[in-house]
């Protein structure tokens, strides 16, 4: 493994987000991380936004691509969806990494099935790939071409824990 982002780059990138985050319009009125891959992130970013004066709900929801493997699956499995908590909300939509984009793009239907007025993604690392389905609004990381894991997200279940985030050579 070779470390990308150290603990200091990330609080950094998540506080800049925050900051970035509050100054926009329409303002967020929810949080919604998808687990499980974003919980680290949501976590430290929903503390960060507090800090700059945005105090918000948090509703997590729960898709999985990946299970234990490193190849996306077809099929996108909903976990747990959205609740009444999404209806007639700005939503902040906050996943650990973009990809390829077929989990937002399926997170941010069911959230606009469910009523939100708005949607908007913020993500810890965006790949930036060409052809991605879907543009993050917010990334503290871009254009990372290899696997990662820390900071939430796994390999096969595994190296969330880690307070980094590293690429898997």
């Amino acid at each position: 493994m070779r470390i990308l982002f150290d603990e200091h780059a990330i609080a950094r990138e998540v506080a800049r987000l925050a900051r970035e985050i509050v100054s926009h319009e329409p303002r967020v009125e929810l949080a919604v991380p998808i687990l499980t891959g974003a919980f680290v992130f949501a976590s430290d970013l929903v503390r960060a936004l507090a800090r700059e004066g945005l105090d918000m709900q948090v509703e997590c929801i729960s898709l999985s691509r990946y299970s234990n493997t490193r190849r996306g699956l077809d099929d996108i499995v909903v976990r747990m969806g959205a609740g009444d908590a999404a209806w007639d909300k700005h939503i902040l939509l906050i996943d650990g990494v973009l990809d390829h984009g077929h989990t937002l793009v399926r997170a941010r239907t069911l959230l606009r099935d469910a009523g939100a007025r708005s949607v908007t993604i913020a993500v810890a690392v965006d790949k930036g790939r060409e052809g991605a389905l879907v543009k993050a609004d917010y990334a503290a990381f871009s254009g990372v071409d290899t696997f990662i894991v820390g900071y939430g997200m796994d390999d096969a279940g595994l190296r969330r824990g880690l307070p980094y985030i590293a690429a898997v050579e």
